[in-house]
């Protein structure tokens, strides 16, 4: 068991004018199974990166620990090798029977090794990695949100595995991941660190209860200050109308006052003052303990959504439906020429004012449906070439849709453009990615430098400006922090909006969908 301590750490980015982190300063242990929180772009993945000592910083990192981390960095060239061959590239002294029982606890076959690792699923990958991971001793092991991408199934093993390890950070935005694996966490709040014993819902809960009581204190503060702001006004008048009565005075009407009636005069108008300083001292120290108390709350602004009438009841209908990729498309068919068919008999209807969600393993076909139905909704049948069909699949003529991609990697140049190019209003573009908790200075960097969580933002916002009668988002929440699941389950729950959803987070999922389907291979028959 080691420990790492962090001493006024500060951190920004060659090129940038703002810091990551800033005199930052905490202590963890290396045996604990530590979950790592904080909003998109607060530094999570660059505090990993500098325990790794990939960045110079100011300030210290001390620890005799030693690192390693998931995931690893794989080439185009590397993804052609047999699994095996790769992790001995990588990790030249890992040992074949260690990661081998590493599988076993995993549920991956042990055949798995010996196929180039490029043909593997996600969540084959992620199970082959955190095996070479954990099979090696002696390290302190940065985990880097390990299930994005990954199906129910393969989340629920990944979940188990985690919860039977120690010695870890693990960075997920996974509410359910969090509590079943962690016993302490790490907190990025608006303008702190916190350390806390215990998983995401002891935290959130200690969060919530410790943010009601600091609105309570400053409400009281609030009415404080109103008090002494009065108090000192009101002394400060008398202390100047005694001050207008020390020179000048007519005899015959005051002839009871005298000469040294000043002296006396000046003195009290001097005490009156000087409660007034004394008065407002006060105002400005209880003004300092307001502001410190409500300066790491979080107060997700309630987003807004424009979903438009729709005229039909049905949006979107399937009967007996199929769908299938010809040979030769994208490592698609067999080798006897045959279509892989990823839907087969499939039955779907989405009316208006539903909210269903797809479930089903990786490789189901849920994608491909949501490809179809666009495709249909533009062209009127869906039928892209290389791709083979069957049944029906109809979608209401005059259906506006508003999507959500799961792949970022297409953003690149300025927010302005991207606004130009979307036939955004640029202006509110910003405000909502603000609302968000995006960062002014983000708005001046081209969107290829922006976290993943941050591009994610950028697509939602899209989709949220855009007037619709549909919206299908394909894995929205990838990347996605904790608080912002929280601000986007509300936004949906008020404007009930009909969507047609991916989404593998579990705690979403059940909030905000009105119906789920679990879609099979085509291999199992169809309910």
């Amino acid at each position: 068991m080691a420990q790492i301590t962090a001493s006024n750490l500060t951190f920004c980015y060659e090129g940038s004018y703002d810091n990551i982190f800033e005199n930052v300063s905490f202590q963890i242990d290396t045996d604990w199974r530590l979950g790592f929180i904080g909003r998109n772009g607060k530094g999570k993945t660059t505090f990993l990166r500098l325990l790794q000592g990939k960045y110079e910083y100011q300030g210290s990192i001390s620890t005799s620990a030693v690192f390693d981390y998931f995931p690893y960095t794989v080439t185009e060239e590397q993804e052609q090798l047999p699994a095996a061959e790769l992790f001995e590239q990588l990790k030249p002294d890992f040992e074949l029977w260690r990661v081998l029982c590493e599988l076993e606890q995993l549920v991956l076959e042990p055949e798995c090794l010996f196929r180039p690792f490029g043909t593997l699923s996600h969540g084959e990958r992620t199970k082959a990695m955190l095996a070479l991971l954990f099979s090696r001793e002696n390290f302190f092991l940065l985990i880097d949100e390990p299930t994005n991408h990954l199906d129910a199934e393969a989340r629920q093993v990944v979940r188990d595995y985690l919860k039977s390890k120690k010695g870890f950070i693990l960075v997920s935005h996974d509410r359910e991941l969090l509590d079943a694996c962690i016993d302490h966490v790490l907190v990025l709040n608006r303008n702190s660190i916190r350390v806390e014993k215990g998983n995401f819902s002891s935290w959130w809960e200690n969060k919530e209860r410790m943010d009601s009581f600091n609105r309570a204190e400053n409400e009281k503060h609030l009415r404080e200050i109103g008090k002494l702001k009065e108090a000192a006004d009101r002394t400060a008048r008398w202390a100047e109308k005694n001050e207008r009565t020390k020179i000048g005075f007519d005899p015959i009407k005051e002839h009871d006052r005298f000469l040294d009636t000043r002296a006396y005069i000046g003195s009290k108008t001097k005490k009156l003052q000087s409660r007034v300083k004394n008065t407002e001292r006060r105002i400005e120290d209880e003004i300092a303990e307001k502001e410190g108390l409500l300066k790491d709350i979080e107060s997700p602004v309630d987003l807004k959504l424009m979903p438009l009438d729709f005229h039909k009841e049905v949006y979107v209908l399937t009967r007996d439906f199929g769908l299938g990729y010809l040979p030769g498309n994208v490592g698609q068919g067999d080798t006897e020429g045959r279509p892989h068919m990823v839907l087969q008999n499939f039955r779907f209807e989405l009316r208006r004012g539903e909210r269903i969600l797809l479930k089903g393993a990786n490789g189901c076909g849920k994608s491909s449906f949501i490809k179809a139905v666009l495709e249909a909704a533009e062209s009127g049948n869906g039928r892209e070439a290389g791709r083979v069909f069957s049944g029906i699949l109809e979608v209401s003529k005059g259906l506006i849709i508003s999507y959500v991609n799961q792949d970022t990697s297409f953003l690149r140049g300025s927010l302005s453009h991207f606004a130009e190019e979307r036939g955004l209003e640029e202006s509110l573009l910003k405000a909502l990615l603000r609302q968000l908790d995006f960062e002014r200075v983000q708005f001046e960097k081209n969107m290829e430098e922006y976290s993943e969580g941050q591009k994610k933002k950028v697509l939602l916002a899209a989709s949220l400006l855009t007037p619709a009668h549909l919206y299908i988002w394909d894995e929205p929440l990838n990347f996605i922090d904790i608080f912002s699941r929280m601000q986007l389950e509300s936004l949906i729950l008020k404007y009930q909006p009909t969507m047609l959803l991916v989404e593998h987070d579990a705690v979403f999922g059940e909030k905000v969908a009105t119906k789920v389907v679990n879609m099979v291979p085509p291999t199992h028959k169809m309910p």
